[in-house]
This record gives C-alpha cells, sequence and structure tokens, in this order.
C-alpha cells in the first residue's frame, strides 16, 4: 500500500527565517539568542544561540495556519543540559515581519515555564 506525503497549505512558513527574543521572563533566551528556522510541509526543525545558549535544536509541527508544537533541547553556557516544549501562535505585522508567541515549560529540572515572544529580523 502507498502513502501519500501530507502537504501542507499553511498561511505561514517559518522555511529560512530567524527570530530573536523580545521577551522571556523565566526562560534562558535572550535578544542575544538567534532562533533560525526550517520547514518542510508540516515539520519544523531548528537551531538556536546566543546568550545564555552555548548550542540548541528544536522539532516540531505545524498542527494550524498560525499554531505549532515544539520539543527543544539546548546545552548553556554552564554546560546545563534542558529540554522543554512548547506551543506557540504566529502572528504577521501588515509588513509580512513574523511575530511568534509561546507558552513553554521545561522538561528536566525545575519543570517550570512561562510566555515568550520573539520577532522576525531581517536576513544579514
Amino acid at each position: 500500500m502507498k502513502t501519500k506525503k501530507v502537504i501542507c497549505m499553511a498561511k505561514y512558513n517559518l522555511h529560512g527565517r530567524k527570530f530573536v527574543s523580545t521577551g522571556n521572563e523565566k526562560g534562558l533566551s535572550n535578544e542575544d539568542t538567534i532562533f533560525h528556522y526550517f520547514q518542510d510541509g508540516q515539520v519544523i526543525t531548528g537551531k538556536y544561540k546566543g546568550g545564555a545558549i552555548a548550542e540548541g535544536f528544536l522539532v516540531g509541527k505545524q498542527t494550524a495556519d498560525d499554531e505549532l508544537e515544539l520539543l527543544f533541547h539546548c546545552i548553556t553556557t554552564g554546560n546545563e543540559l534542558r529540554a522543554g516544549q512548547s506551543k506557540g501562535k504566529i502572528t504577521a505585522a501588515t509588513n509580512g515581519q513574523l511575530y511568534l508567541s509561546f507558552n513553554w515549560n521545561w522538561l528536566n529540572g525545575d519543570n517550570s515555564g512561562g510566555l515568550s515572544f520573539y520577532k522576525e529580523v531581517e536576513q544579514v
């Protein structure tokens, strides 16, 4: 039996886009942390580093035109290994710049969480 590849015709696509934090009160990322996203259909992957993050990776899926779910993990500059999960929303300004907001929590350590906000930065 052949399987069909599901193609997501989402309103927003994160492929090749970069983001920085605009608010992350309880998290590790800040304005020095660059998130670089890749997307193929519904599948989202990415990497991030900067600030307190020595190296980080994420994987997830786009669940609706403007929603996504991610699992993420990183090693901090203090050599701490952290992992977490998040559910997010994608919005756009009239100029096409994308914004992300996440409700997230750690899966290790103190299992705390919070809200975080990100804006797209121009490609350099």
